[in-house]
């Protein structure tokens, strides 16, 4: 039974549902963290592994949304998850510059990913919050929503023509140079450990600094993020569902695309897309509440458009990266 919040707000989320969801999350990241409490390098065939553990959750999720509450909820979800993952793969390829400027030693790698994706998750809960609030206002939310993404799209596609890379400095973080201002650093890293005692005061370790980074980060993705599942679907408790499912199987992809990211050359032309369709199909929803006659974009229709945009980039990609290494006549 869906749940009516108000100006008809509605939610498949029954707090039945949210509990159980929830308590599927904390066993998973509780898993997590005993997996990684000590501290190896990931081999490729644990990544690959447990990246299609992840993949087979969403999909079995899916395919019990579709049993319970119909296609429409179903595909809302798929889509959901689509943009979702697809965004994520940007936010592991700022991962990746990140820990190579922080040096993070490759058997801590993956304790560093776990604390992102924590605190990519409260963040993302948070947001979803205040962007439900937003919708029940009024359907001027849609509007705003689609504004942040097209504005989001025009910044990312101007800066993928500009053939600007991706690049992470780290003394210019404020966050990092806060940190720095307030507590000693230590020269190098002491093993997981985050707070070390070190003449006769606390000091900080790289690690720590990495975390806080990463941290920081989440906070620029969950603004875009957040916004373009609100595109898919108004359902909060969806929203919260694909921005988990995502996020979950992160660590593991990280390790499994860590060196594919980098050759996925058009991956932002494609983003910028997907923004822009996305923030196109928001500005149509709220002007089709005003005028009818304007047509909305379907969701089945969005979910083909999203898969269609990431097949051309990454064929686009492994085109261009052929190309250039192939022998000069």
């Amino acid at each position: 039974m869906a749940t009516v919040l108000p100006a008809d707000l509605t939610t498949i989320g029954t707090p039945a549902l949210w509990a159980i969801t929830v308590a599927a999350l904390a066993v998973l990241l509780s898993v997590d963290f005993f997996l990684t409490r000590r501290p190896h390098e990931v081999r490729m065939r644990e990544a690959v592994a447990w990246s299609l553990f992840y993949l087979a959750l969403p999909v079995g999720f899916g395919v019990y949304l579709w049993q319970a509450f119909g296609t429409t909820v179903s595909v809302e979800f798929f889509t959901g998850y689509v943009v979702e993952k697809s965004l994520s793969v940007d936010n592991l390829f700022v991962f990746m510059l990140l820990l190579s400027a922080f040096a993070v030693p490759a058997v801590y790698a993956q304790r560093v990913l776990l604390y992102g994706i924590i605190g990519a998750l409260v963040l993302r809960a948070i947001f979803i919050a205040l962007g439900a609030a937003v919708l029940q206002s009024g359907t001027w939310a849609f509007l705003l929503f689609g504004g942040i993404l097209i504005l989001t799209a025009g910044k990312v596609m101007k800066d993928a023509l500009a053939g600007h890379e991706q690049e992470v400095d780290i003394s210019r973080m404020r966050s990092v140079r806060l940190l720095r201002r307030f507590m000693p650093v230590t020269d190098d890293y002491r093993g997981s450990r985050l707070v070390v005692r070190e003449g006769g005061r606390r000091a900080l370790t790289p690690l720590a600094l990495a975390m806080v980074a990463v941290f920081v980060t989440d906070i620029v993705f969950a603004v875009d993020s957040v916004p373009a599942v609100y595109g898919v679907t108004e359902d909060p408790f969806l929203v919260f569902a694909t921005n988990a499912f995502a996020l979950l199987g992160l660590r593991a992809l990280y390790f499994v695309l860590q060196g594919a990211l980098a050759r996925l050359r058009h991956l932002n032309h494609g983003l910028a897309v997907i923004l822009a369709f996305i923030g196109v199909k928001l500005v149509l929803h709220w002007a089709h509440g005003i005028w009818p006659v304007i047509p909305e974009i379907p969701t089945l229709l969005s979910l083909g458009v999203i898969i269609a945009v990431l097949a051309i980039v990454t064929i686009t990609s492994l085109s261009a990266n052929r190309r250039d290494e192939s022998p000069q006549p």
